[in-house]
Order: C-alpha cells, then sequence, then structure tokens
C-alpha cells in the first residue's frame, strides 16, 4: 500500500510523492514564546513527531524545521507589563517550552529558526512582493494586497467577495481592503525595530513562516503543517506572499491537527482550563498522555479529560504487560530470525500473527496516519499473543524475540516505549531506596543507579520467596508499593513497573 495523506489544499486524500526521491521536507508552525506550552501545543507537536518518526520507519530522510516566533504583539505586551526586554523574555520561554515538551517525550525539530534571527530575509521577501506589485507602502508600514493575488482563498476554500461584509470593521484608515494585511509594521514606543527601506519597524506575524520556510527548506517543499486554527488567514497568508514573491509553488501538501477540548469546551485563557505540561505530566504519565493523543486521528478533536486518561492508562499497562512478558521469554536469544523447521504448529502461527501484525499497522500508517486503527491492531495482537502465550508455556524464544523487536519498533513510531521510567522516577528519593536496600540486606554502593537498586531489592525478595519466607518478601512489596513502585511477579521472575 501506497502512503496517502489527506491535502487540505485539495480536500483529498493523495498519494504521497516527494519532491526529492527519497527525502522528505517537512515545516510546522511552531510556538509565540509568551507563556507557558500547554497539551494543545503537545497534542499538535506529538502527531508531527510521530508523522516523522513513521517517514523515518519507511526510510525518508526528513527534514523537519519548526520556527519560533520570537517578536509579536502579545510578546512584547508581557514583556513591558515585566519590565523586560522582549527578547530576552521571549528567550527565556522559549527554553521553558521546549524542556516540556521534551519532558513529555517529544522529540526536536531539525531546526528551529527565530524570527528575530531571520529580519533580513523576510525584507528581502517583501521587497520581491513589492517588486511584482503585490503589496504597497502606507506611511512606513507595508500591506499585502490580497486582490492581486488571483488565488487567495484556495486553501480554506473562502472567497474574497463572500468575506467582504463581515471583514468591514477590520478596515484600517491605510489599508486599500480590509483583507489587506501587514509585511511590516513601523515602530512604536517601546516595541523592538529593526531598519528597512520603509523606516525602523518590524515584521508582520505571517511573513515570518513565509521566509523561514522558504529559507530552511526552499520550494517547493513537501509538508507544511499547524493547528486546523492556523489554516485562515496564517496559512493562507504565507501561500499568497511565497508565491507571489517567487511565482513558485509553496508547499505540496497541507496538513493541519484537529484542535483540542478540555472537558467537551475548547481550552481558554476566559474559560480558564488551560492547562500547561508541566502540570499535565505531575498528574498523568507523559507515555499515558501521548498514547491518549494517539488514540485519536490527527484531524480529529480528542478531548482531554480525567476519565479518558484514567482509561488509557489501563491500556497502556496492558501494552507493557506483553512487552515485559515477551522480553523475559527472549531475554537471552541472540538469533534475531527462528528456524521455521524447529517450529511447533502453534509457534508457525503464532508467527505469522506477527507478521500480519506489522502488515496491519504499516496499513493503518500509510492510509494518512491512521493511528487509531493502528493501535486498533496493537490491541488484537495483544488478544492474541497473550492467548497463545498461555497455551504454550514455553514457546520458542526466537519467536518470542522477533514478536518483542516488532512489537518495540512499531510501538517506538507511535511513542511508546521511552524511558518515561526515568523522568517518572524524578520523584523517588534515591535516599529511601538505599534505606531498604540496607533494610532487607541487600547490597549497593555509591555508584549504582537506582534501577539498580530496584533490581538489588527484587533479587533479595526472590531469594525470600526461594527460602518461603513469605512476610519479608511482602514487606519488601509493600515497601516498594508506598515509594510508587508495582511488582509484577511471572513465571521468568519479578519485574518492577513505576506507577
Amino acid at each position: 500500500m501506497t502512503l496517502k495523506i489527506y491535502n487540505t489544499l485539495t480536500r483529498k486524500k493523495e498519494e504521497f510523492i516527494p519532491i526529492d526521491k527519497r527525502k522528505v521536507k517537512m515545516y510546522v508552525c511552531g510556538m509565540t514564546v509568551y507563556s507557558d506550552a500547554h497539551v494543545g501545543h503537545a497534542r499538535t507537536y506529538l502527531a508531527f513527531d510521530i508523522i516523522r518518526r513513521y517517514f523515518k520507519y519507511k526510510g525518508y530522510d526528513v527534514t523537519y524545521v519548526q520556527n519560533i516566533t520570537d517578536v509579536d504583539d502579545k510578546i512584547i505586551a508581557a514583556a513591558n507589563r515585566n519590565g523586560v526586554d522582549s527578547l530576552e523574555y521571549s528567550k527565556q520561554f522559549a527554553d521553558i517550552c521546549f524542556e516540556d515538551l521534551r519532558s513529555l517525550g517529544i522529540k526536536d525539530a531539525d531546526v528551529y529558526p527565530k524570527a528575530s534571527e531571520t529580519v533580513d530575509d523576510m525584507i528581502e521577501m517583501i521587497k520581491q512582493i513589492l517588486n511584482n506589485g503585490y503589496g504597497y507602502v502606507a506611511d512606513g508600514d507595508v500591506y499585502f494586497s490580497v486582490e492581486k493575488f488571483q488565488n487567495y482563498g484556495k486553501l480554506s476554500g473562502q472567497k474574497l467577495d463572500e468575506m467582504k461584509v463581515e471583514a468591514c470593521k477590520l478596515t484600517g484608515e491605510k489599508k486599500h481592503n480590509p483583507f489587506d494585511f501587514a509585511l511590516w509594521k513601523k515602530a512604536k514606543p517601546g516595541e523592538p525595530f529593526w531598519d528597512s527601506p520603509w523606516g525602523k519597524g518590524r515584521p508582520g506575524w505571517h511573513i515570518e513562516c513565509s521566509t523561514m520556510s522558504s529559507k530552511y527548506l526552499g520550494l517547493p517543499f513537501d509538508i507544511h503543517g499547524g493547528g486546523m486554527d492556523l489554516k485562515f488567514p496564517h496559512h493562507e497568508n504565507e501561500i499568497a506572499q511565497a508565491e507571489a514573491a517567487t511565482g513558485k509553488q509553496f508547499a505540496r501538501y497541507w496538513m493541519h491537527i484537529g484542535l483540542l477540548t478540555v472537558n467537551g469546551e475548547k481550552m481558554s485563557k476566559s474559560l480558564g482550563n488551560i492547562i500547561n505540561i508541566r502540570d499535565a505530566i505531575k498528574k498523568w504519565d507523559p507515555e499515558a498522555i501521548r498514547l491518549f493523543f494517539v488514540q485519536a486521528h490527527y484531524r480529529s478533536p480528542p478531548d482531554f479529560n480525567e476519565n479518558a486518561l484514567h482509561d488509557t492508562k489501563k491500556s497502556l499497562e496492558r501494552i507493557h504487560r506483553l512487552k515485559e512478558r515477551l522480553e523475559l521469554l527472549c531475554k537471552n536469544t541472540t538469533s534475531d530470525e527462528p528456524d521455521v523447521g524447529k517450529l511447533t504448529s502453534p509457534e508457525k502461527h503464532y508467527l505469522s500473527v506477527v507478521e500480519e501484525f506489522k502488515k496491519r499497522f504499516e496499513n493503518a500508517m500509510d492510509d494518512d496516519f491512521n493511528t487509531p486503527q493502528a493501535i486498533a491492531n496493537l490491541f488484537e495482537f495483544i488478544n492474541l499473543s497473550n492467548h497463545f502465550l498461555e497455551e504454550n508455556g514455553q514457546p520458542d524464544s526466537v519467536v518470542c524475540k522477533k514478536a518483542y523487536d516488532i512489537l518495540v519498533c512499531l510501538g517506538q513510531i507511535l511513542t511508546l516505549f521511552q524511558k518515561d521510567k526515568i523522568v517518572n522516577m524524578k520523584t523517588v528519593k534515591i535516599d529511601d531506596v538505599i534505606k531498604l536496600v540496607g533494610k532487607y540486606g541487600g547490597q549497593t554502593t555509591a555508584d549504582d543507579t537506582l534501577e539498580k537498586m530496584l533490581d538489588e531489592l527484587l533479587l533479595v525478595r526472590e531469594a525470600a520467596r526461594k527460602e518461603k519466607k513469605w512476610e519479608k518478601a511482602d514487606r519488601i512489596r509493600d515497601d516498594l508499593q508506598k515509594l510508587g513502585f508495582e511488582i509484577q511477579d511471572t513465571n521468568k521472575g519479578s519485574i518492577w513497573r513505576k506507577k
């Protein structure tokens, strides 16, 4: 099956054909950094992280560019309220936002150009727009003339003559048309500014994305993405600017992420229901949050709520139980391919189940990155795997390794099986674990990691069980539970998990 993407520009699914045969050039609108990153940001950037991961899985070389808006009205207003330089203010929040996204398990983009660092490039694009007759200067401001751009509205499907009545109130004294938008803004007191052919000022918001994407990816590039709320006017204006300036197609495929709701309502400051990423991961496991988003198609509007997260946590536990079970069964296996001639009939059948899971997963992802279907296939695989393992006490270890490898590989595309365990354990006091090891006669050194100490406690507990010291074994289990760890006993030994 070939990879198909729903293209907002054409309003249909299309086969993905990259401009360069094995390369994907992708640009996603980034954050305006004046406050903390929230779960709405996480929704968008996780979706594109998964899209990039799947492209790489299919063998593409991906260049992923995401801008940082560090010059903006909201940033300037917030910086002025706090009595600090606006660029320093935005830098502080950029660092905070990206650290929060990383803590949730979202990978960085390849390039993060800043608006403040590409002003000269924006000025050059504005010059091209003016030279080509698509803009005009009005008392130090520069505007784009939307009526001059014949295909304005092609992304959103809107027509100027149908929008004008509602837009009349937006008309300013300097604008020729209510839908004309600023390419360059004349400097005002208390604002940062740069020199330009039209006087001191700063760029408009829309021009930065047209410029940065063109600079780092060239035109045309493959994929432009962002939240559904950016389709109009931001993305519409990006197209107009870039194509008016260069005469070239801007982006081939447009992808838009469905907007998040919280408890059935739109997330907004006025409703007081904005959930910052930092607060979210204090309450919910980062992997559970990611799985929650994965269970919804990227174009759909998921509802972030307590019940959904609780159910997702249970689903995540099922996934990890199978992973850990397979991991134990193939722990000392080095071979990657089973000797089919030596397998029993049930083992051969299970091997076909593993291969079918991989095929169905790929078919789902090839269909416009259908992660809900990919997850449905995953849980079907879990059910079939559990049935096989229950019916076959000592299955072939190489078959189990193949199942384990495919499960982990495909799960990682969906951002599962990251090292969240380490992130979550920041809340665990290592001194408390050291005391437990000493209390029960285990061995530890100053260089031991927290994970190694927990493994040592399991060894002590296992020894107690073999000696039928059930009370000691139960106390170790109970003490670990108080620290937030769950112990699972399997026929291959015990394992610990952070709850």
